[in-house]
């Protein structure tokens, strides 16, 4: 079987899942996958070895300002008629498969093309009747249309009863140890990912909060530096899974895939929803509604510090054993959903305290 795997490049969650599903794809001899990328600068993908000669174009995505979605910038950054030829001029005549996480180009082509396209996304849950925060009528439709596929599983912490997978984890993630300084008595840190939010923003909120230190990573760092109780590094796959798996806790966007990474490694979290991106409000919710994690909707010290005395931890074993679902897809009967739904729900496993709220997920607000 030979597979192209298209994936959205803005942020790296989506890239994440897609590092941990060609690990396993690399290792098959029943399968040939190639992959596409758009969504952000070609020249800003890093740690991308996994996936060799890969493809990228510019894609649909939103643009940012100080920690929110720019709506005009974002309508004025899109390049329609780029976006149109690219679909058009991608032949997907070689492939029986186009895998697809939330990238529109792939999709829209396997769609032109009448070639089989499966969707595998935390966005594809939102089609289903799943928990929503801010979600606007526009928000409904940019994600069944953004990339539309004719088979979809969604990625979600919890199934509701829907065609919805857990997410997977990287095998071994919490063996990584972190080869920061030794010699500091305090090992104690909080790992930081805002970057949606403006640098010196981060900066001025958790300066005030000297007892702490901070570990951040951030798009606009070139190199390492330290600031004071704020230790600055440039992105880094391998550099941050270290931090990951050393800190206790974790202040973070509302994505979907560091969430499911600290909840696999039982680190607490404290959200900042991107303003404007509903899958971020989306997903913090659930994560309150589950007793799980705080939001924090704007950046500031005070409720920073009062969460650094008062944060709690929560563990979920999600599954990291991917083949049983790479044989799913290899199979090719992508409308019976049922039965790795099935087989992958039965590999994760809730505390006592978040299964009795999940007993009662029928009350939930959706």
């Amino acid at each position: 079987m030979k597979i192209l795997y298209g994936v959205q490049g803005t942020g790296n969650g989506h890239i994440s899942r897609a590092r941990l599903m060609a690990e396993v794809f690399s290792q098959r001899a029943d399968v040939q996958v190639d992959y596409f990328f758009s969504g952000r600068d070609t020249d800003a993908y890093f740690d991308m070895h996994i996936f060799a000669q890969y493809q990228t174009k510019r894609g649909l995505s939103f643009v940012t300002q100080g920690g929110a979605v720019h709506r005009f910038k974002t309508i004025k950054n899109a390049k329609l008629v780029e976006f149109v030829r690219d679909v058009r001029q991608l032949d997907l005549s070689a492939y029986d498969l186009v895998l697809n996480d939330f990238e529109p180009i792939s999709a829209w082509a396997a769609k032109n093309q009448h070639i089989p396209s499966l969707s595998i996304s935390h966005q594809a849950a939102f089609n289903y009747p799943v928990p929503t925060e801010a979600q606007s009528l526009v928000d409904k439709w940019l994600t069944r249309h953004f990339a539309p596929t004719q088979y979809a599983l969604g990625v979600h912490w919890y199934h509701f009863n829907q065609a919805i997978i857990p997410p997977f984890v990287p095998k071994g993630l919490s063996t990584r140890t972190v080869p920061y300084p030794k010699k500091e008595k305090n090992t104690d840190f909080t790992l930081v990912y805002l970057p949606f939010e403006d640098q010196q923003q981060i900066q001025q909120v958790l300066q005030p909060l000297s007892e702490n230190r901070f570990y951040c990573y951030h798009p606009k760092v070139q190199h390492p530096y330290i600031q004071q109780n704020i230790h600055w590094f440039p992105p880094s796959k391998s550099g941050f899974h270290q931090a990951l798996s050393a800190c206790t806790k974790v202040i973070a966007n509302g994505g979907f895939e560091l969430a499911t990474e600290c909840l696999s490694l039982g680190k607490a979290i404290l959200v900042k929803p991107l303003t404007g991106q509903y899958e971020q409000y989306s997903n913090a919710l659930m994560l309150r509604q589950l007793g799980i994690s705080d939001t924090l909707f704007h950046l500031n010290t005070d409720d920073i510090e009062e969460w650094l005395n008062n944060y709690k931890a929560t563990k979920i074993s999600f599954p990291s054993n991917v083949d049983c679902f790479i044989d799913w897809i290899v199979a090719g009967k992508w409308s019976d959903t049922e039965t790795i739904c099935q087989q992958l729900w039965q590999q994760v496993e809730f505390p006592d305290e978040v299964g009795k709220k999940l007993s009662k997920v029928s009350r939930i607000s959706i």
